[in-house]
């Protein structure tokens, strides 16, 4: 519908076309067989829970791309993922900031925690919904930056917090440097639990042949060091990396069991795996 001219009715206009985009969006959702949560908006507090909380600090005042923000500390059932809103939002409320907009009059800047590139509103969710809703790419707004043990990237919907708390029970159970860290991922969440466990009964193993103790981090790094490092050379010699590097080495781990109780690999095992 084209803007009419009168900023009043336009305004108006404008909640009705909002309205329908959120009713449409989870009709289109449902007929594609999304997940549920596919049209749900991340909630800040499950976030910060499956990447566990390191640290906050103020930024000030910035313009935001309005793309970044997909999240919200306490209103994600009155609005959508793309900030439509929904049925129980303040309508005359909603109304008069699009009033407002269409003026050109002062708009306060909202507040906002950033976590990696996202982020989560903590106040001014109608302000972002009516900037969405005339097509602006930006917004102005106070920003806190909350920082994480496990990064944000990839976050796209709930269920893909999953996989970031399993991450970050890994890597408290798997203490590795920032680097070697990084380059283990799985593609199931459950792997990461699978591959803690197959770590630890590497590292008992290791304690008992050398008769001493060692706590995580020691055990972490001499697996890394002298078992997922070789082993993983070894399954590309023999043409067998699966999606990962970590998928590969523990789907060869659970066989383990059938060798003979010592830390090291046959000689002969690429020549196995090659003939299957």
């Amino acid at each position: 519908m084209p803007d009419t001219g009168y900023f009043q009715a336009d305004a108006e206009n404008d909640f009705q076309r909002a309205r329908r985009r959120q009713v449409l969006s989870q009709v289109i959702v449902q007929l594609q067989g999304k997940p549920p949560d596919a049209s749900e908006m991340l909630l800040f507090d499950d976030v910060v829970a499956a990447l566990g909380r390191t640290g906050e600090r103020r930024l000030g005042l910035q313009s935001i791309g309005l793309a970044t923000i997909v999240g919200s500390v306490d209103r994600a059932r009155d609005f959508d993922c793309w900030f439509h809103p929904r049925a129980k939002v303040n309508r005359q409320r909603w109304i008069q900031l699009a009033l407002a907009q269409r003026r050109g009059e002062f708009i306060p800047p909202v507040d906002l925690y950033r976590i990696g590139e996202l982020h989560f509103v903590r106040d001014g969710h109608h302000r972002i919904s009516v900037a969405l809703a005339l097509r602006l790419q930006t917004i102005d707004g106070y920003v806190s930056e909350v920082t994480t043990r496990v990064d944000a990237v990839g976050i796209r919907r709930r269920g893909d917090l999953v996989t970031k708390y399993q991450r970050r029970i890994f890597l408290d159970r798997v203490p590795l440097p920032g680097p070697e860290a990084a380059s283990i991922s799985v593609t199931r969440p459950r792997a990461y639990t699978e591959l803690s466990e197959a770590i630890e009964a590497w590292g008992f193993r290791l304690m008992q042949q050398e008769a001493r103790y060692m706590d995580r981090a020691t055990v972490a790094w001499r697996w890394y060091t002298e078992e997922f490092t070789p082993v993983v050379r070894m399954l590309g010699e023999a043409g067998l990396v699966g999606s990962t590097d970590a998928d590969a080495y523990l789907q060869l781990s659970v066989h383990r069991n059938r060798l003979p109780d010592t830390l090291r690999w046959p000689d002969d095992v690429v020549e196995h795996l090659r003939g299957g």
